[in-house]
């Protein structure tokens, strides 16, 4: 599950004097004034784009803020911290970075329940480093994608705080009530309605996490104002969190529901007027459907297959080589991310098997799709041993064998393997997995039939796996052997006498392929070889 997104500060001059709607009115606030909710319209104000068109299939890294670069010893990272690190992520080879929530939340942790849509996490900074932050991107070529929470709030929202106030509130229907509970509910094995001055709210995720009453067409309307907020300033577009849980027609209807697809195509419209904006959205039981109504939706399932299959698993080579031929357009492809539920970090999945690991990351990085980078997954990463949950997953960056993410102490503990699996340790060393993710992403970014081409002759035979790439003109071969032993690969399919030109390894031997459009290329073992075919 994920985040949301809010800053304050309209593009207007009277931002100062925001249309606050003050709503009193609702038996059970007591005498406390209820709190003013900012339902002030936003008008689409495109400021454009600088970025190249499809500028996001070159892959993008997703950034926990928190955990990245602290910039004033406070332990905790902030967005001048990243600011700094930008510089890194363009060297890496990304096209754009996701930042996990920054808007101002209640958790003060991994930001998913957010009290203000347009404000920053005070630990992060302000709306103007976030500004500068697009800017000091945008100057590098890399986009900006923010994380939005459409599905719940923090309970501390304003909203919220009057809607539980009583029944004839304002914004009540905000949220989903019921006046007594509702039976035969079970989701994610607890009840999801919470008790609040003799009535119940629905909150499937945490008791402090209300979820929004999506069939109000003033919420939404309001949520659309909020992505109108970041859009204008310049945000090249957004991660949608839990959409698949948007809304409930029942206790066996509970997810995936029609409603949501209508929701996000609508959401996805609004995005779509702006100038080379990317959405995608989290989805895990239903990522072709999302897919669809997104426009880009996290190929889920598929990151177990990679990892299976760069073991060595031959049924998983074999799904892998035929993914991407039905996958749905849009498909955005990860190896592990911020959640456990999608698995443990690659290192401890592969325990420690750089060969393996480098395998995954060519796998994915090489084919269809818009692959995304978990930050430090480029450098090995591991959870943190005294962490369980997603905690683990979400440790300081490690820069430096020291640490390099603050001068004072970490909030959290840090990466178990930071010693030796760092940025400065990695740097200087050609054959580091820094090093090969950084060959990997070259690829992608210099050869338009891997960022956005088709997806040819894919070939699954044992622990051996081919496919071809082609745009235009060009066309690229990707051979990966994923077995302990060597073996030579039978390529066909390809044009008649062609030249193949080794672009990785470099001077990795050119080969031909005969007239019939055959090629036998010698594997080492757990190996990857790209090819230009000429």
């Amino acid at each position: 599950m994920s985040t949301p997104l809010r800053a304050f500060r309209l593009p207007a001059v009277a931002a100062a004097a925001a249309l606050l709607v003050a709503c009193g009115g609702g038996g059970g606030g007591g005498d406390a004034p209820l709190p003013d909710v900012d339902t002030s319209s936003v008008t689409a104000a495109d400021p454009g784009s600088p970025l190249a068109e499809g500028w996001q299939r070159r892959g993008i890294a997703q950034v926990f803020v928190r955990s990245y670069q602290d910039s004033d010893g406070d332990g905790k990272g902030d967005l001048q911290g990243l600011i700094s690190r930008l510089d890194y992520l363009q060297a890496l080879g990304v096209g754009g970075i996701w930042l996990m929530p920054v808007t101002a939340s209640q958790d003060g942790d991994h930001g998913y329940a957010v009290k203000d849509y347009r404000a920053i996490e005070r630990d992060y900074g302000s709306v103007a480093d976030l500004e500068a932050l697009v800017a000091a991107a945008h100057a590098r070529g890399l986009g900006v994608i923010v994380d939005y929470v459409m599905n719940h709030s923090a309970a501390q929202h304003p909203a919220f705080v009057n809607s539980r106030a009583g029944s004839t509130n304002t914004f009540r229907d905000w949220y989903v009530w019921q006046s007594s509970r509702p039976a035969g509910w079970n989701i994610y094995g607890g009840d999801p309605w919470r008790s609040a001055n003799g009535s119940w709210y629905f909150a499937p995720f945490w008791d402090q996490m209300p979820d929004f009453n999506l069939q109000n067409t003033a919420v939404v309307a309001w949520h659309h104002d909020n992505l109108r907020f970041w859009l204008n300033l310049g945000v090249d577009g957004f991660r949608f969190d839990a959409v698949g849980n948007l809304v409930e027609n029942g206790p066996a209807a509970w997810e995936n529901q029609p409603q949501n697809h209508v929701l996000m195509a609508g959401v996805r419209d609004l995005v779509g007027g702006y100038s080379r904006r990317y959405m995608v959205c989290e989805g895990p039981s239903d990522p072709a459907g999302y897919a669809a109504s997104c426009g880009s939706a996290f190929a889920f399932g598929y990151q177990g297959q990679l990892i299976a299959a760069a073991k060595g698993d031959t049924a998983a080579v074999a799904a892998v080589a035929a993914y991407p031929v039905t996958a749905p357009a849009g498909a955005a492809t990860f190896l592990s991310n911020h959640d456990s539920f999608a698995g443990q970090r690659p290192w401890d999945q592969f325990g420690g098997n750089v060969a393996q690991y480098k395998l995954a990351a060519a796998t994915y990085l090489l084919q269809p799709g818009v692959p995304f980078v978990y930050y430090g997954e480029e450098i090995g990463m591991a959870g943190a041993s005294t962490l369980d949950g997603d905690p683990k997953l979400r440790t300081p960056m490690s820069w430096t064998a020291a640490g390099g993410f603050t001068t004072g102490t970490p909030y959290r503990a840090r990466s178990a393997n930071a010693a030796t699996q760092n940025v400065q340790a990695q740097a200087a060393d050609p054959d580091s997995l820094l090093a090969f993710y950084k060959a990997m992403l070259a690829l992608r970014g210099e050869r338009p039939s891997i960022s956005a081409g088709d997806y040819l002759q894919p070939q699954a035979s044992g622990t051996l796996l081919s496919f071809q790439r082609t745009q235009g003109g060009e066309r690229t071969l990707v051979v990966l052997n994923y077995g302990t032993s060597s073996a030579t690969a039978t390529v066909t399919g390809l044009p008649a006498s062609a030249t193949l030109g080794s672009l990785y390894p470099s001077g990795g031997g050119d080969t031909t392929a005969s007239a019939g459009g055959e090629a036998s290329i010698t594997m080492a073992a757990r190996s990857v070889r790209v090819f230009d075919v000429r």
